[in-house]
């Protein structure tokens, strides 16, 4: 029978990328997850809207007018709460010798630059960076590997 794999390439896209940003990997129905999930597929639409791209020319004007943009910028606000939540339980766990992930390996290069005032290893600098991480892999890698399956599908003789 027909069936979208989507959902299960995304979930384990994200959780490949969960085991090297942040060191661990989510049960498939956690809801911290599954959130997380939602709301990078909420921001992936909403992305299209005439107010996102709009907003992304004049910022200051569209941050007092409604439309798709505002949930955008909460949804982006909740991933980042969700990002920092992660770097702080890393800080209090991190052992400096053996970092477990690219967040520990972060963090250390952000105590090696500590007296630089000018340093750009901070902790909003790894939010964003692991948001980025999430965004541009999870939703190229799980369209890819869309795409690849769909082909297999239809010339089945290459496989």
């Amino acid at each position: 029978r027909p069936f979208d794999p989507g959902n299960y390439l995304v979930h384990a896209v994200s959780n490949i990328i969960c085991s090297v940003v942040f060191g661990d990997r989510f049960d498939y129905e956690d809801k911290k997850f599954i959130n997380l999930i939602d709301l990078l597929e909420e921001n992936n639409r909403l992305q299209n809207s005439i107010h996102t791209q709009i907003y992304n020319f004049i910022p200051t004007v569209m941050d007092h007018l409604p439309g798709p943009h505002q949930q955008l910028i909460k949804n982006v606000e909740k991933v980042d709460q969700f990002t920092l939540e992660i770097i702080a339980e890393h800080k209090k766990t991190m052992d400096p010798t053996c970092p477990r992930d690219f967040i520990d390996a972060f963090l250390s290069k952000m105590e090696q630059e500590k007296g630089n005032s000018h340093t750009e290893f901070t902790v909003e600098t790894l939010s964003r960076t692991t948001l980025d991480l999430f965004l541009a892999g999870t939703g190229t890698t799980s369209l890819t590997l869309r795409y690849g399956i769909l082909i297999l599908q239809k010339y089945p003789e290459i496989v």
